[in-house]
């Protein structure tokens, strides 16, 4: 028998009485005027929500939300595209935080723009996995011209390369595993070779001889995810030296040129140096110049970390990055300054032959003829292997609005930063650290104007954060420098003004007058 006529014989059985079909859920061409309304009503409820919030968050605490979403049976559901709806406004909607507020001033989230809510929406429909050639198609070829582009705009040359990744923390990830292996690579050739180390082991070195001796220079003001990825790469976060940074949180070039020749001195191999062009606290940029040339004077992988500062690349600023194009990698996050959703973010590298260390072969998915025949499988280059067609987000961005129009945009907060800076040196009520090169501002409410209670400052500061969140009427984040608690406004919304910038900083000022306000006088001594 047939399978054809078995089936006729033999149909499967119908779905329990009350209970909608399954398959009407499905996304295909018996349902998309399902899905069309789906999601027009799903797009309606989040519009509606941005045109009435009127603060960036409500305030809400875990203890209260949390019932409510432990409360909903997920063995019970609704079958009822509108019922789901009204139940995610009260367990998410209703209490998010929203970017898009122009008193949300706290970490590296900006708005985003429409043309990439739109590339957004047509990537999770279609639903390309970016790993292979025969799941994507045409998106490989445009996330390739994306890289191609930045790699243009950051000038690395003919031979770069890259891939799209999660975020900061992967790019970084992957930039260090390649800088560990070129290291690996150059050091066994040349502790091997008789000609250029005559007086060499008995016996070869090999690479778990290499490893332990492996040191990343990172600035002390860079990020915490270069310790991670020390440390994921099997060379612990010991293996990470923290060069120093001088009063404009810029790491020292003199430090890091006396921390390479020590490890020198001592045997050990400086793998790579990270600068940072955009530093998550201060936004400072690193002296990239001079790091480009201790990096070549040892040999050593030069690795840039622009994540927040990517949005120079298109900025009427791009001066602040010379000698970017000397970095062997670059981390860039789209999803940061080039105002794109999460995830949009990109390792590049100088030399496209270095990718070859994250390059596997799987018969099922990526075999070695397919290279041979120049089939473009972006797997071959990425720590990932399912991977979202984020790049459509950006490409729309750019069809729509043009380079020019992302800088604008970021040269806007960039501005607006520099002004605030002059509000909070003029304001007695305030301490700011640092005047920023992009748009952060680290300060603190000082109780007293000479700061002679250091210990009353940083429980001011923690309280009138605090008491800020709890209100919803703004959000500003909170950072510890030289052992002290120091507010942060992280500006990256062109809607934000300096009035919102005041009103801000008279709200910090109101929480942390009543906190002073509220506390018991001190006790008089006997003495007294």
């Amino acid at each position: 028998m047939s399978l054809l006529a078995h089936s006729a014989e033999d149909p499967s059985p119908a779905a329990p009485a009350g209970t909608p079909d399954s398959r009407s859920q499905l996304f295909n061409d018996s349902t998309t005027e399902h899905y069309r309304r789906s999601v027009a009503e799903g797009v309606a409820r989040v519009a509606d929500k941005i045109s009435t919030t009127e603060r960036p968050f409500t305030g809400v605490t875990v203890d209260g939300l949390s019932p409510t979403v432990a409360g909903i049976d997920l063995e019970q559901p609704l079958h009822d595209p509108a019922a789901a709806l009204d139940e995610l406004e009260e367990v998410y909607l209703r209490d998010a935080v929203y970017f898009h507020h122009p008193r949300y001033l706290a970490h590296l989230n900006c708005p985003v723009v429409i043309p990439a809510l739109v590339g957004e929406a047509v990537l999770s429909a279609v639903n390309s996995s970016l790993d292979t050639w025969d799941q994507s198609a045409g998106g490989t070829l445009i996330e390739r011209r994306l890289i191609d582009w930045t790699a243009r705009r950051i000038g690395l040359g003919e031979r770069a390369d890259g891939i799209f990744t999660s975020g900061g923390t992967q790019s970084n990830l992957q930039a260090m595993l390649l800088a560990r292996d070129e290291a690996c690579r150059t050091a066994l050739a040349r502790e091997n070779d008789p000609d250029k180390n005559p007086q060499g082991a008995a016996t070869p070195v090999r690479r778990t001889d290499i490893l332990p001796r492996l040191r990343i220079f990172a600035s002390q003001a860079g990020h915490f995810s270069i310790e991670k990825a020390a440390t994921l790469l099997g060379l612990g976060a010991e293996a990470v030296i923290a060069v120093p940074c001088g009063p404009d949180k810029r790491m020292r070039a003199d430090a890091l040129a006396a921390e390479l020749a020590r490890c020198a001195a001592e045997g050990l191999i400086p793998m790579a140096v990270v600068a940072t062009a955009g530093t998550t606290d201060f936004g400072s940029i690193d002296p990239l110049p001079e790091v480009a040339d201790l990096c070549a004077r040892y040999g050593t992988w030069m690795h840039v970390d622009a994540a927040y500062g990517c949005g120079l690349l298109v900025s009427r600023r791009r001066a602040l990055l010379d000698g970017i194009e000397r970095a062997d990698s670059v981390t860039v996050d789209y999803h940061k300054s080039f105002f794109q959703p999460v995830s949009s973010s990109a390792v590049l590298v100088r030399d496209h032959a270095t990718l070859r260390h994250v390059t596997y072969h799987a018969d099922y998915l990526n075999p070695a003829r397919m290279a041979e025949r120049r089939i473009p499988n972006q797997v071959d280059k990425s720590i990932q292997t399912t991977r979202r067609f984020d790049a459509l987000k950006l490409w729309l961005t750019l069809r729509t609005m043009g380079a020019d129009g992302i800088g604008e945009l970021f040269d806007e907060v960039v501005d607006r930063a520099a002004d605030a800076w002059k509000v909070l040196n003029d304001d007695p009520r305030f301490e700011v650290v640092v005047e920023p090169q992009l748009s952060t501002l680290v300060f603190r409410y000082l109780p007293y104007p000479d700061d002679r209670d250091p210990v009353l400052s940083d429980e001011v500061n923690l309280h009138a954060r605090e008491a800020l969140f709890a209100s919803g009427d703004a959000i500003v984040a909170g950072t510890v420098v030289d052992g002290r608690h120091y507010l942060k406004f992280t500006l990256l919304n062109p809607e934000t003004t300096l009035a919102d910038i005041a009103t801000v900083l008279d709200l910090i000022a109101e929480h942390a007058g009543a906190y002073l306000a509220a506390r018991p006088e001190p006790a008089l001594s006997a003495a007294s």
